[in-house]
């Protein structure tokens, strides 16, 4: 059977599926039948897209395929937006997307620029600036810019400035300060990435029992989290399964 005919009839099917399953008007079977690729088109256009631009699940799924296929749409947007209203929320927004996609260069100009009078102790722009300067390899200039934050904020509580500091720590050649940031983390940062850098610094120091803990942890605690949650933090729970492998058996 031709490859386009066998096409038609899942197209036929699922469309069938669909007028049954949302208890449309059943002449649209008859519609989708006789007309085979022209039926099928005509309801979807009809009745499948007006539900998607109402369904908020449709709209993010659709927003995350235009993201993948088109990863410089949301920066374009937000570049037009501070074109028009050169604010301090445009320009967060652009740093912020510029950091999603790697530009740290940019996002760095952009925080700095924010980071003036009445902002120029901004917790929130500091750190998105200490993220760029990490992201550059500039662990000294990051450095810098959270010693002058904490100086001005002395009793701060940050998991993401703390994550940060522990980063530059061990980048600096200070393991055993960054051991220490993230063993704390390891109990209060609101994710996997600070237990996964724990676990990888522990192997480095030759600590393999306790980095297996870690990794171990990290999965067992992945099991009984929600679906949601193991998505968003696939990209360390993926290598702490990775590298447990690699370490072996205990």
């Amino acid at each position: 059977m031709p490859i386009l005919v066998l096409l038609s009839l899942a197209l036929q099917i699922a469309c069938a599926v669909h007028v049954v399953r949302t208890r449309r008007e059943l002449y649209w079977i008859w519609i989708i039948l006789i007309g085979s690729y022209l039926g099928v088109a005509i309801y979807v256009i009809a009745n499948v897209l007006p539900d998607l631009r109402h369904d908020p699940r449709a709209r993010k799924t659709a927003t995350k395929v235009l993201d993948t296929v088109a990863p410089e749409r949301r920066r374009k947007q937000i570049e037009q937006r501070l074109e028009l209203a050169d604010t301090v929320d445009n320009r967060r927004a652009l740093a912020e997307e510029c950091i999603n996609l790697g530009d740290y260069t940019n996002a760095a100009e952009l925080y700095r620029s924010i980071l003036k009078g009445i902002n120029a102790n901004d917790v929130g722009f500091s750190i998105g600036l200490a993220r760029a300067q990490v992201g550059l390899d500039d662990f000294a200039g990051a450095k810098e810019t959270l010693d002058k934050l904490y100086a001005a904020n002395p009793q701060l509580r940050s998991n993401d400035a703390d994550l940060l500091r522990a980063r530059i720590d061990e980048a600096l050649g200070d393991p055993d300060a960054a051991l220490a940031r993230y063993r704390d983390l390891a109990t209060s940062y609101p994710g996997e990435e600070a237990r996964y850098r724990y676990a990888t610094l522990l192997v480095q120091r030759s600590r393999f029992r306790e980095a297996r803990e870690v990794f171990n942890d990290m999965l067992k605690r992945a099991k009984v989290s929600p679906s949601y949650y193991r998505r968003k933090e696939a990209r360390w729970l993926d290598a702490a399964k990775r590298d447990l492998a690699s370490l072996g058996p205990g």
